[in-house]
């Protein structure tokens, strides 16, 4: 008897223990605002294996370019025991609410490649005003004056003006001059292709199609550029910018419908935000996580814990340089590519 009770005991110990080690499992809540978009599913692999690496849970929802959906999405993730949250805001004021809930219960937050210009969230991404620099460096050289378009991101989302000040601060001496014209500029709702398509084609119309540059602030308004363009015959002869490096940007700027994709290598920031998340979780002070700097360069003004990564322009030249470090295939980079045209592809 005295060893059955023994035995039970030790069965009910192991069963506590074990239940305990589920408690104590970290779990972060990763909010989406898009996660459509190409771009996300490879920071989101990202994550997982920071995540798996540390013994963490993953859990997600994406708000479908909604900001109302995303509030109740950061809900639902802490009512499913998340310790620690990433954010890819949606709209960075309208998110607030969901910030001001996470800070009450303890929850640390990590805004993720968007700014959450709220101290309590920590700030993670690739220095955005470069970005827009190379953007406009890569265009300029090919089109060092003329009509320019200004095919911007979301007006909710505070990188779109982050990149378009980084753009402003290499073309503003050729606009002074007049050698560069801006003769379109338009924030494109939710980043959406289609609605960057939209624009263009409007300021094509606009101007007789008489433009010689179209810098656009991601590889998803690029693409939209780019099929405005090609639907007036003039894709390949008008430069276009970018960012992410997706798949199919790297086609077009071996094909040559589009000059550069500036490259943020988002591998390593969704590694680096998932490690930052757990260490916040773990009650660590932000300002002594490694390589945290003061950023209060947003259009508030608000000094925030953050960490900025840097980026990488690729360009027909150095295409070779991405399919090396894995992030693309060749076969994808080089589809329909004619020999003899791109080195990378040779």
């Amino acid at each position: 008897m005295k060893l059955k009770l023994m035995i039970t005991a030790a069965a009910f110990a192991t069963v506590m223990a074990a239940g305990a080690a589920r408690a104590a499992e970290p779990v972060v809540g990763v909010s989406w605002s898009n996660f459509q978009e190409e771009r996300w599913k490879t920071d989101e692999a990202a994550i997982k294996k920071a995540l798996a690496a540390a013994g963490a849970k993953y859990i997600s929802a994406d708000a479908q370019s909604s900001a109302s959906k995303q509030l109740s999405d950061v809900e639902a993730l802490i009512a499913q025991g998340a310790n620690a949250l990433i954010i890819l805001a949606q709209d960075s004021d309208a998110i607030a609410p969901a910030i001001a809930k996470a800070e009450a219960e303890g929850i640390p937050v990590v805004g993720y490649d968007r700014l959450i210009e709220i101290p309590y969230a920590y700030y993670i991404t690739f220095d955005n005003k470069e970005v827009g620099r190379m953007q406009a460096a890569e265009v300029q050289k090919l089109a060092p004056k003329g009509n320019y378009l200004f095919i911007k991101g979301s007006s909710a989302d505070p990188n779109a003006d982050f990149l378009f000040s980084g753009q402003m601060e290499v073309l503003k001496p050729a606009i002074d001059k007049g050698d560069i014209k801006n003769v379109g500029e338009a924030y494109t709702d939710s980043w959406l292709p289609a609605n960057a398509q939209k624009n263009t084609e409007q300021f094509l119309t606009a101007n007789n199609n008489k433009v010689d540059a179209v810098v656009a602030s991601n590889d998803g308004t690029a693409g939209g550029a780019v099929a405005a363009l090609a639907a007036q015959g003039l894709a390949g002869s008008v430069p276009v910018s970018g960012q992410d490096a997706d798949f199919a940007a790297l086609n077009r700027i071996a094909l040559g419908t589009q000059t550069v994709s500036v490259w943020k290598d988002s591998r390593e920031l969704g590694k680096r935000a998932a490690e930052i998340a757990l260490q916040l979780a773990k009650g660590t002070d932000p300002k002594s996580i490694e390589g945290t700097a003061t950023f209060s360069g947003g259009p508030k003004k608000v000094p925030m814990n953050s960490t900025f990564l840097k980026p990488v322009p690729i360009t027909k030249d150095n295409l070779g340089v991405i399919i090396e470090a894995g992030w693309v295939p060749k076969a994808t980079v080089c589809q329909g590519v004619k020999p003899g045209t791109v080195k990378a592809c040779d």
